[in-house]
């Protein structure tokens, strides 16, 4: 299959030099999402980027970004990071060949996630603080030391993203009436809208934040961000100012769901769907279930930004595991309760 950057290289600010780095992202599945839709009384698709190569929609921004980095002749490149944009960032730098440096907050990050940066070989700096104090650090750093930032505030991230929105007007035919998204820093609903107004189209747009981490919908900065979603554990987004325009231009809307509600949809997804994804992605059809009442007419995408395979801690919290039991039929069948 082509790389993501060839397929939309007429649209995408790259060169016949740009060196194409890619694990062969995009191109991700959107599934009709029957049980959701019927809840909702709307056609209702999944766009599922947890099938991107180091599972989430990250991928899409990075190999743009470390593509540009390489062509301007970084040998290191870093990022801030709640788990999936370090996971992303380490993966493309080792296939690139250059150094990939990961500031995280302390024990604020999935195991799954971290694992992935390390593999990778990233090398990585937790600190005391939040998200926010870590992408300060990582701007800081930049600006002393000739490392290039890949987080959404380099705009390469966000045309890379806006690639997904090409793809759903491609399988869907046109646009939907509304695209729901997770909002953490704001940059995939910022490029989901990019993409739709470089063809010409004006979905609405809905903004699903986790009620502990809604800076958006309270308008003003939250200092100590905190849900069961690490992904969107964002207080001070860095795209802030492209959120709310998507919102607003769109006659959109960014709103809160609760923790609650976020692991609701996520069981829901993974029992009824067939769909496991990370509890943040899971906001996104949350926030459809919620306000329901007030979608509009016509077809619904909601985006699933990760796999659940990224963060296994979180759904499993408060279940009982089974136990071993003797490897008899008896044994099994009063297992079953049959």
């Amino acid at each position: 299959m082509k790389a993501l950057l060839d397929r939309y290289r007429d649209r995408l600010p790259i060169s016949t030099t740009t060196p194409i780095i890619s694990l062969g992202e995009g191109g991700t599945p959107l599934v009709a999402a029957a049980v959701v839709g019927e809840m909702v009384e709307r056609q209702v698709f999944l766009k599922v980027e947890g099938a991107n190569p180091t599972g989430s929609f990250k991928d899409r921004g990075m190999t743009l970004a470390i593509s540009k980095a390489v062509e301007g002749g970084a040998k290191a490149v870093v990022c801030a990071s709640t788990g999936n944009t370090s996971a992303s960032a380490a993966a493309y730098a080792a296939r690139a060949g250059i150094e990939c440096i990961v500031v995280l907050p302390a024990g604020q990050v999935a195991a799954g996630k971290l694992a992935q940066a390390i593999v990778h070989g990233a090398k990585v700096v937790a600190i005391e603080g939040n998200f926010d104090t870590a992408l300060q650090l990582v701007r800081r750093l930049a600006d002393q030391y000739p490392v290039a930032v890949v987080n959404s505030i380099n705009p390469h991230r966000l045309a890379g993203q806006q690639t997904a929105a090409w793809e759903i007007v491609e399988d869907l035919g046109g646009a939907p009436a509304l695209h729901a998204l997770p909002v953490g820093n704001g940059g995939n609903i910022t490029a989901a809208w990019m993409g739709y107004r470089e063809l010409g189209l004006a979905p609405r747009m809905w903004g699903l934040q986790a009620a502990g981490a809604a800076p958006l919908v309270l308008g003003e900065p939250v200092e100590e961000p905190e849900t069961v979603a690490t992904a969107i554990r964002i207080g001070n987004p860095a795209s802030w100012g492209g959120a709310t325009q998507a919102r607003d231009a769109s006659a959109g809307m960014i709103a809160v769901v609760t923790d609650h509600e976020i692991l609701s949809a996520q069981r829901l997804l993974a029992e009824r769907e067939g769909i496991f994804c990370e509890p943040a992605s899971a906001a996104s059809v949350a926030g459809l279930i919620r306000y329901r009442d007030e979608l509009p007419s016509g077809t619904v995408v909601c985006t699933l930004t990760g796999n659940g395979l990224k963060d296994t801690v979180t759904p499993l919290t408060g279940r009982e595991l089974p136990k071993s039991i003797p490897a008899e039929l008896g044994a099994v069948i009063v297992a079953l309760g049959w």
